[in-house]
């Protein structure tokens, strides 16, 4: 059997599935545009994933061809304002062998950044030396007492990595000491800047930099290649890029402008990398055979480093990822697994619980699901939140016990439900809260944990009210199974590397012949469809129901190359699956334009679109208004009749 991916999406029962269009990533191409065009000016890509790609934004040539080959990185001192002084500082620490700290945070983007800059400045002459506060003791990011411990051993210039922008106390008493501060970060500016040298943000760059997307890792990387830059040293800057690809992508920042211009030239060279410790995690993970990818980087390397940070010490993974020993890597990858297995144990058990004492509320569940138990580890309840998000599509918090009547909390949702307005309408109930739309965090007291939940669940109840419950499957082209093949998957991965802001395309099949069907151990779902006279196997992780669809289903699913054993062969990863109403497949397509929703299904040749009130749009009225013209180009791409 094909081997699950180590986080494996889960496909929900059929009667929670619901199936529409999704939202535009970015502002709709015009409709037209690619129709227009003769098929020796098409982009040379199939016509699914022109019509993916026109859902995104991407409707000319010029445009799909800046996707595939992003322009190289402008200057960087032209988008960052102070870059020129931060290198300046450094350079001078450098040349003296100055002591200079880097500051970092415990997750992947901290480490790695942290890491890149001590090998950087270590081949540059300064003395560097890591400092990241410890999870469990001294919580996120460059604090007081580290600063007044820095001082006292004789540093006197810090750079902040992926944290710093909101340290002000740390910040206020570093000025105090007379000591300078670098700061890196991403995180959101707060209304007053604390004293520092020099800031280096995303935020501070133009408005279409192709800057503004950096991760921690990143800002890292732009100030290391300028330092190098400046003091003739290019070879110093060696293995750097390595860093920043594994940061990035497990940051899951953004994959446009200078981050996805890097990626595509740094993951071809990544599984070939100098560094030992990344040689002895691919060892470890088992992808030592295989070319290093986004998703491998995603799913195998970045979990094993980021659970060093939730369970263990950061000085691990520092230390891991600038060895040059490769038996030292290889004894510290080693370390690496066994706390990744810790994590996966307690994620498993603290899930199940948070499962059990769902069931035992009773079948009326909470909008907003809130749990808390004093026990379970602060470190992994931020991903059990996931899995609940995910398995329920449910806002919901875990809470943990922190010691003198308080609670910390991690808080996912599903997309549309605004976590950090979420917190923020609650404010006065809790000690200390932040995050962004998709994820946050909290301190609460014990007490208030009753009202707060009633408050987040009243917020919960009006967001479904408005948008629905269930789980969103959202294909953007229709795909014929025929229509997969090699050639197919060759032109799939011209579109890499995917990630946050572009995902990997979803498509969908109507009218699928289901031939085979078994649950497999662990709760997977394998099918063999046909449609007409081809035929592929599909898989379904995590399924929530038994091995009972009809004859016919509809299935939603991205297309992977599945490895087993020395074998590969063509797969379906589903995420959506429905019964169809005949073997044609004629079935509606749910279409939300702005704030209408439509309904859309084949008709012969061409296609016609319902509104809530029951009234129909034919495509053979060739209706003059540019509303109804582009909902009927709209609903065309996403039963795939054109690009």
């Amino acid at each position: 059997m094909a081997r699950p991916p180590p986080l494996q999406p889960l496909l929900p029962p059929l009667h929670e599935q619901r199936w529409q269009l999704p939202a535009p990533l970015g502002p709709l191409a015009d409709p037209g545009q690619l129709a227009a065009l003769s098929p020796q000016q098409l982009p040379p890509l199939p016509s699914p994933l022109l019509a993916a790609l026109a859902r995104r934004g991407y409707g000319s040539r010029e445009a799909v061809a800046a996707l595939l080959q992003p322009p190289e990185a402008p200057e960087a001192s032209l988008h960052f304002a102070a870059l020129p002084l931060a290198v300046t500082r450094l350079e001078r620490a450098c040349r003296q062998g100055e002591a200079v700290a880097i500051c970092g945070d415990y997750d992947a983007d901290g480490m790695t950044s942290t890491a890149l800059l001590l090998g950087v400045l270590e081949r540059l002459g300064a003395r560097p030396v890591a400092a990241i506060p410890s999870r469990m003791e001294e919580g996120y990011g460059l604090n007081a007492a580290m600063v007044e411990r820095l001082e006292h051993q004789g540093v006197k210039l810090l750079v902040t990595v992926d944290n710093g922008i909101a340290a002000t106390d740390a910040l206020l008493r570093a000025e105090a000491l007379a000591v300078e501060v670098i700061v890196t970060d991403h995180h959101s500016i707060p209304a007053q800047l604390p004293p520092l040298l020099a800031l280096l943000h995303p935020q501070r760059t133009p408005e279409d930099s192709p800057f503004r997307g950096l991760a921690g890792v990143g800002l890292a990387y732009v100030l290391a290649a300028a330092l190098c830059q400046a003091m003739g040293r290019p070879d110093a800057l060696q293995m750097a890029r390595d860093l920043f690809c594994i940061g990035t992508i497990a940051d899951m920042a953004p994959l446009s402008g200078v981050n996805r211009r890097w990626l595509i030239d740094g993951l071809p060279r990544l599984g070939q990398s100098g560094l030992a410790g990344l040689q002895a995690l691919q060892q470890v993970a088992g992808v030592e055979d295989r070319p290093l990818d986004a998703q491998a980087v995603g799913f195998q390397i970045a979990p094993r480093i980021n659970a060093v940070g939730r369970l263990g010490d950061p000085a691990l993974v520092v230390e891991l990822l600038t060895t040059a020993d490769p038996e030292r890597a290889l004894e510290l990858a080693g370390q690496c697994e066994a706390l990744n297995r810790q994590r996966r144990e307690l994620c498993e058990a603290i899930e199940a619980e948070a499962l059990a004492l769902l069931e035992a509320d009773g079948p009326q569940r909470p909008r907003f699901l809130l749990l808390a138990q004093g026990h379970w580890h602060h470190g992994v309840i931020g991903i059990v939140a996931a899995r609940l998000v995910e398995r329920l599509g449910l806002p919901a918090a875990l809470l943990a016990g922190e010691g003198g009547g308080l609670m910390r909390a991690s808080v996912r949702a599903p997309r549309g439900f605004a976590v950090d307005e979420a917190l923020h309408h609650c404010a006065d109930l809790l000690e200390r809260h932040g995050g962004h739309p998709a994820a946050g965090g909290f301190t609460v007291r014990a007490e208030h944990v009753a009202r707060l939940h009633e408050r987040l669940d009243a917020l919960a109840g009006d967001w479904l009210d408005r948008h629905g419950g269930g789980h969103p499957v959202e294909p953007e082209a229709l795909l014929r199974l025929e229509q997969i093949d090699r050639d197919f998957l060759h032109h799939l991965q011209r579109l890499e590397p995917f990630g946050i802001g572009h995902p990997q395309p979803v498509f969908w099949s109507a009218g699928c012949r289901v031939k085979q069907q078994k649950l497999l151990r662990g709760g997977h779902l394998q099918l063999e469809l046909s449609q007409g006279e081809r035929s592929v196997r599909a898989m379904g992780w995590r399924w929530q129901g038994g091995a009972d669809l009809p004859l016919w289903v509809d299935v939603a699913y991205r297309v992977k190359l599945d490895r087993w054993q020395g074998r590969e062969r063509l797969q379906l990863e589903l995420v959506g699956l429905r019964g169809s109403e005949s073997p044609d497949g004629e079935r509606e397509v749910r279409l939300q334009r702005r704030s209408r929703t439509y309904w859309c299904r084949r008709q012969g040749e061409g296609l016609v679109v319902r509104n809530a009130a029951g009234e129909e749009l034919h495509s053979s009225s060739a209706p003059e208004h540019p509303y109804l013209r582009a909902l009927l180009q709209d609903a065309a791409t996403a039963l795939g009749l054109s690009a």
